[in-house]
């Protein structure tokens, strides 16, 4: 996010536009607010490979949050914006962080976390007054510094979390090189031009932007000098005015997404020119094939998805064709050295599943956490996971099957319960669904599934008994949940993972399980 060149060049160029009010903020103007902040920053001490945190909603102030890292060599950590203030607090301390950006919608639960981080000794509001000499308000804070760069430019970075659906959420820390903020890493490059990002184009960002997809995607379009346009919320009929209204060239969803554009009015979908797209990008989740068919079928060869965590281990990536010759693939491997285990970290036969293993393409290491940091390392050190399940077919493309950690054990048989909700999100009557392991006494684990049903259609038995028999015309018997429970909105993170262990908390109480 090094917008210097473009405030030159083109001040008035768009660098990026809010969805909800139009609001719109130029090259030059996001150039000055970015430097800004990083002025802040050092004068109250932050130095590079020093760290901050960014706890925010969408909106106005949140790229210059994170550009303020970018020119000032450190560390900034986007935080879950939906965190309660106990879990804020953890990160805060975690993350070392020494400062904390958020808004006044985020404020409450802020001023909260701080009464327990005394390390983090400034707070800055990024649409609000200050009210003390550690919570200062933006506007006052920076009236008086300079919209010129700092003196000592250099590179910094985002530190990410895990999303901690499994578990307490672990910094990841990857090394910083010493070098100027206009020279971007490596990995940069790649996606460049692997998505065809290009000057010029129109980013549609429909996502949290604390999460590492949008943050590399909206990253990207700015430093090609593109246009992001920022959505507060997901709204599916929303976004397609939106692709109209701004002639939008690229975007990066999550499947969720897709499901819930799908199930639109098909007098809805075709009311938005949507002839602009020329490359949607979709990954976080599993994307039920279903509904990538519809999706291809609907815009065109333009979806490619992509596989890769946060950590970095490995990179996989398919086009449409790609994915329409080996259907439900997650890709090729793009960079890293991919290997598929079993156990007894054996190599499995193509078309057999086990643990994704990467001989890690970038060096990273959970923060302040070295047992983490060994736990998802092979014995020698030589490879490195994040409990995926996956096999290569014959040709080489990678096909994921679960999280290792959600697998049902069922009377001894393996049950990977994504393809039951695969399965079940393509019923018409059906939001979202979530299928996972439940105690039995006779078969240690039956498979359960929770579903979301579409607005307006009633829960109850006469639901359950048809979506049942759905599943069954197309699962073996063991696949095929025993029961099906109904709530009103699933766990599901704003990035489009789902909550699991939510759910299997009120089934499994303090009893031991293979889901979490």
């Amino acid at each position: 996010m090094y917008p210097g060149q473009f405030a030159k060049t083109r001040p008035d160029h768009p660098a990026f536009i809010m969805a909800s009010t139009g609001e719109t903020v130029s090259y030059a103007e996001l150039e000055a607010r970015s430097n800004r902040l990083a002025h802040l920053l050092r004068n109250h001490g932050l130095r590079r490979l020093d760290h901050y945190s960014i706890f925010m909603e969408n909106n106005n102030r949140y790229i210059e949050a994170c550009g303020a890292g970018e020119r000032s060599g450190c560390y900034y950590t986007c935080v879950n914006s939906y965190l309660t203030p106990a879990e804020l607090a953890y990160i805060l301390t975690n993350s070392e962080s020494r400062a904390l950006i958020t808004s006044k919608a985020k404020l409450d639960v802020a001023r909260e976390a701080l009464k327990e981080c005394p390390n983090v000794t400034l707070c800055v509001v990024v649409d609000g007054d200050g009210e003390s000499e550690r919570i200062v308000g933006l506007a006052e804070a920076t009236k008086d510094l300079p919209g010129t760069p700092i003196a000592d430019e250099s590179l910094g970075t985002a530190m990410l979390y895990s999303s901690g659906t499994t578990g307490r959420p672990k910094g990841i820390l990857r090394p910083l090189p010493e070098q100027p903020p206009s020279e971007p890493l490596p990995l940069f490059h790649f996606l460049n031009m692997l998505w065809k990002y290009r000057d010029g184009m129109i980013y549609l960002s429909p996502a949290p932007l604390y999460h590492s997809a949008p943050q590399a995607a909206v990253g990207l379009t700015i430093r090609v000098g593109g246009t992001v346009v920022i959505m507060e919320h997901f709204d599916p009929e929303q976004y397609l005015a939106l692709i109209e209204k701004y002639k939008v060239t690229h975007s990066q969803l999550v499947p969720t997404m897709f499901s819930r554009m799908l199930k639109l009015p098909e007098e809805v979908r075709k009311r938005y020119g949507l002839s602009t797209l020329e490359v949607a990008i979709h990954a976080a989740a599993p994307c039920p094939p279903q509904v990538k068919e519809q999706m291809i079928e609907w815009w065109g060869p333009i979806i490619h998805e992509y596989y890769g965590a946060t950590e970095g281990l490995g990179f996989t990536a398919c086009n449409s064709a790609e994915w329409l010759a080996h259907r439900g693939t997650v890709g090729k491997v793009m960079f890293g050295d991919l290997h598929i285990l079993d156990d007894g970290m054996k190599p499995c036969p193509k078309g057999t599943p086990g643990q994704i293993w990467f001989k890690t393409a970038t060096p990273f290491e959970y923060f302040n956490d070295p047992k983490k940091t060994q736990e998802a390392r092979s014995q020698d050190g030589s490879m490195s996971t994040v409990g995926d399940v996956g096999y290569v077919d014959d040709d080489g493309y990678l096909h994921l099957t679960d999280r290792a950690t959600f697998m049902i054990i069922s009377g001894g048989v393996n049950i990977y319960p994504q393809e039951c909700e695969n399965l079940l999100i393509t019923h018409p009557k059906v939001a979202d669904a979530a299928v996972f392991g439940v105690p039995n006494e006779d078969l240690g684990e039956e498979v359960k599934a929770v579903v979301q049903p579409v607005e307006g259609v009633a829960a109850g038995a006469e639901l359950e008994q048809e979506l049942l028999a759905f599943c069954a015309q197309s699962l073996s018997r063991q696949k095929v949940p025993r029961s099906i429970d109904f709530t009103d909105e699933m766990p599901r993170l704003p990035t489009g993972k789902l909550y699991k262990r939510l759910l299997r908390d009120k089934y499994w109480g303090n009893k031991n399980s293979r889901i979490v």
